[in-house]
């Protein structure tokens, strides 16, 4: 039986972070990522080979443009793209939290049946699923292989970390849209505390694609001052245009707070609640109730007064219906004017990652005492709800706790606190 410190306030298990890896713009770790919010630039740009594409408005995005790094051929030979920037991320979490050595060797205890995996991403890779395409277009079945479907199929990630990892607990696909990521910490979370698994790696990914940005696009919610990509998107302005669409994963390894501390791992924040819903009620327009009702759902299960909460990364699209509706559900939760601010006016929107990379961001700030800004918000729209905008250069908070919201098409709604310890 666990001592009470390792319990929390409902009697369930404590479930800390013991590590995070990431690769979006921003940067491949939080020091490359702090400098980055530090610069109060983003890292938009414009896709000169979308030009091709006559009908489709924007033509900005922000992509990965480093080299992935090698991995021997057999053993990821089922991974597409999406599969392989899920990999990377995971791999830096794991040699963070202690699971991997120098020479790349994962540790027993992932292969023991009490670590599982909750990873989540849009879609499989394009690549794959223009094979598939193939034979019902032209007739052609040449371009599929044995490997074909695996790197296109919806868990591809999740079930590729597993093989690779030789993981044999729980595996959670948490394929939501853009509540991938942040459902997966959830999930994760939830597993954990309940006793169901010891340690869980929980994360989102997403390559960069057009056709992502022709679904916005035919929606009149991407954003279209193309010659000026350094000024795009702008959350939250009542002048913004609509959404970029960024790449990247970011995976964190959450564990057992006596676990944890028994192997003596550096303990980064604790997952101290976590809020899931959905809205059942439109495919794709926001609900502002349901989205407030997660929020609540968070407070309560982390067992905090909500003026215990310093800090909100938004979800903040810079989409003109999710930007009010979001805004108006924060406030009528809060009732305050509570400090926010959008990590997508940096690096877009990341889609299946944003949850854990904005969520790896959010702990790294609560730890760092600064949050970063939303950029090229000048004016805030006055639909909007009665927050506190970070602006400018960012502001030094001294936050105990911190939270990460999520929304996605689908009416899919989530919430996470997280604990500064």
């Amino acid at each position: 039986m666990s001592s009470e410190k390792y319990l929390r306030h409902d009697g369930k298990r404590r479930v800390v972070i013991t590590g995070g890896g990431m690769l979006s713009a921003l940067g491949d770790d939080w020091q490359e990522a702090f400098l980055t919010l530090k610069s109060n630039k983003n890292c938009i740009v414009y896709m000169k080979e979308w030009d091709a594409f006559n009908l489709m408005n924007t033509r900005l995005a922000c992509p990965y443009v480093k080299e992935l790094p090698s991995y021997p051929r057999k053993k990821i030979r089922g991974m597409g793209r999406v599969a392989l920037l899920s990999l990377v991320a995971t791999d830096r979490a794991l040699k963070m939290a202690g699971f991997m050595d120098d020479d790349g060797q994962a540790s027993e205890e992932l292969r023991a049946g009490r670590t599982g995996i909750a990873y989540g991403s849009c879609m499989g890779s394009m690549d794959s699923i223009v094979s598939l395409y193939a034979m019902i277009a032209h007739n052609d079945t040449s371009k599929i292989d044995s490997q074909t479907y695996i790197k296109c199929m919806p868990q591809t990630c999740a079930a590729n970390l597993s093989v690779y990892y030789g993981i044999r607990g729980r595996i959670i696909t948490t394929n939501t849209a853009c509540t991938s990521g942040s459902q997966s910490i959830g999930y994760a979370y939830e597993a954990i505390a309940n006793g169901m698994q010891d340690i869980m790696i929980a994360g989102g990914a997403e390559e960069l694609v057009s056709p992502d940005a022709a679904v916005f696009d035919t929606m009149g919610a991407t954003a279209i001052l193309n010659d000026m990509p350094e000024t795009e998107p702008r959350p939250f302005d009542k002048d913004r245009d609509g959404l970029v669409i960024g790449e990247g994963a970011g995976t964190l390894i959450l564990e057992d707070m006596e676990h944890a501390v028994s192997r003596g791992a550096k303990i980064y924040a604790e997952v101290a609640g976590f809020g899931t819903n959905a809205d059942g009620t439109h495919i794709t327009n926001p609900n502002r109730e349901t989205m407030a009702q997660a929020m609540e759902l968070a407070i309560q299960n982390a067992g905090i007064d909500k003026e215990c909460i310093s800090y909100i990364n938004a979800h903040g699209t810079a989409t003109h219906a999710g930007d009010i509706a979001e805004t108006q559900a924060t406030y009528s939760v809060f009732q305050r004017s509570v400090p926010i601010s959008s990590t997508k006016s940096f690096i877009g929107h990341t889609l299946g990652a944003c949850g854990a990379i904005e969520a790896w961001c959010s702990v790294n700030m609560m730890r760092e005492g600064w949050f970063h800004p939303t950029l090229n918000l000048k004016n805030v729209d006055g639909e909007c709800g009665s927050l506190d905008y970070i602006k400018g250069e960012g502001r030094l908070i001294e936050a105990e706790y911190v939270m990460s919201n999520n929304f996605a098409f689908g009416g899919i709604n989530t919430s996470l606190i997280f604990h500064k310890i």
